[in-house]
């Protein structure tokens, strides 16, 4: 098998290079960080010129038919730079789930202004009690005439305060913690009876509590089939979840480097710290631990597109669990080599090192996908 990157896969990922590299510096990240959205407009209308917004989907939903790797090789730089503007949650989730469940008037209502950079969306699943179970769904929705009114609560959903529509996962049948009985629906992020309260997490990020309170939508606004959304969904955290490892193998690949960079020059009884034995050791554990993170996710990637739901879950799963592993090495690593100083707000690689844990902890973590793993296997 050839996994060399295509000539347009090259391109592809020196442009995107060029764009962490020049757009976010430490500098200009932290003024990003400072401003009210968190993120900036201009960027993310260069990623409608660059294409970035529609590669992943087909040329029939006004996409350039690429697929994961595309995905993946903007996320990596992505991670390398610690870009803020929302791309998971709006291409990855929300378009990704407009695409697979979405009626042809509604990829034309949603996803091609998406891909045009004029509309952004959330995905609201996680409640109170639901940890990483994405089944354990108490938002109801009921039926109220020809739509439905929606009634609950939904916890961290990223990117809530810019959206211009919030994909909510709520239950229409069933009991709390069945697959069978959700349903997707899209809301006007300025709807009548949804209150949102917006902060920011530990990674920069911006994230909102929401609550809905008989929130009326048409019948047009369900994604997909009623009470049928669990698969959908399910597909479009596992893709989500690869994404994110993407982002990590590049955020492995910054920490390391500042790393190695420090203790170049950091001295201590008259040399550099880096001509230590047991910090060069832990610098080829880092790497290491890099390079298995990068082979794990791309095996994921060539994978997400099976058929089989449970080739799919397994890749994810399994990447997910060696970014977990290696992200906390590397991070905690980094912020060993660099003393006290590594965990402040001036260094670059406090920053990186609270990304690696909030993706390890996203759409769950280590343990929780180890366990997922093993269960698939053993029915397999």
């Amino acid at each position: 098998m050839d996994l060399s990157l295509s000539d347009e896969q090259k391109q592809l990922q020196e442009s995107a290079e060029r764009f962490a590299r020049e757009k976010y510096t430490f500098e200009n990240r932290r003024k990003i960080v400072a401003t009210e959205r968190g993120w900036l407009p201009e960027n993310w209308a260069q990623f409608a010129e660059l294409g970035w917004l529609g590669m992943a989907f087909s040329e029939e939903d006004g996409g350039y038919g690429g697929g994961p790797i595309e995905t993946m090789i903007v996320m990596e730089q992505f991670g390398k730079g610690l870009v803020l503007e929302p791309f998971l949650p709006t291409v990855v989730l929300g378009g990704g789930m407009i695409a697979r469940a979405g009626s042809a008037d509604q990829k034309a209502a949603l996803l091609a202004p998406m891909i045009e950079g004029k509309k952004q969306f959330a995905f609201a699943w996680l409640e109170r009690q639901s940890r990483y179970n994405l089944a354990d769904v108490s938002l109801k929705a009921t039926k109220e005439g020809n739509g439905w009114s929606l009634s609950g609560h939904k916890g961290v959903v990223y990117n809530a305060a810019s959206a211009d529509e919030i994909i909510v996962l709520a239950r229409t049948a069933g009991s709390a913690r069945e697959p069978k009985g959700l349903t997707l629906f899209v809301v006007d992020a300025k709807a009548k009876g949804l209150s949102r309260r917006d902060y920011p997490t530990q990674d920069a990020l911006r994230a909102s509590e929401l609550t809905f309170d008989k929130v009326s939508v048409g019948a047009d606004a369900v994604l997909g089939k009623v009470d049928e959304a669990f698969p959908t969904v399910e597909e479009a955290v596992d893709r989500a979840i690869v994404a994110l490892c993407a982002e990590a193998t590049g955020c492995m690949d910054a920490i390391n480097a500042a790393t190695l960079e420090y203790i170049k020059t950091r001295k201590q009884f008259g040399v550099a710290i880096g001509k230590f034995q047991v910090l060069q050791h832990r610098m080829v554990d880092c790497f290491t631990n890099a390079q298995e993170a990068r082979s794990m996710t791309l095996m994921a990637s060539l994978k997400i597109d099976d058929k089989d739901p449970t080739v799919r879950a397994k890749a994810a799963s399994g990447a997910k669990v060696q970014i977990g592993k290696s992200g906390k090495f590397c991070g905690q690593s980094a912020v060993q080599m660099h003393g006290g100083m590594g965990v402040t707000d001036e260094m670059a690689v406090s920053h990186y090192f609270k990304r690696l844990t909030m993706i390890d902890l996203m759409f769950g973590n280590q343990q929780h996908h180890l366990t997922r793993y093993s269960n698939l296997a053993m029915a397999a």
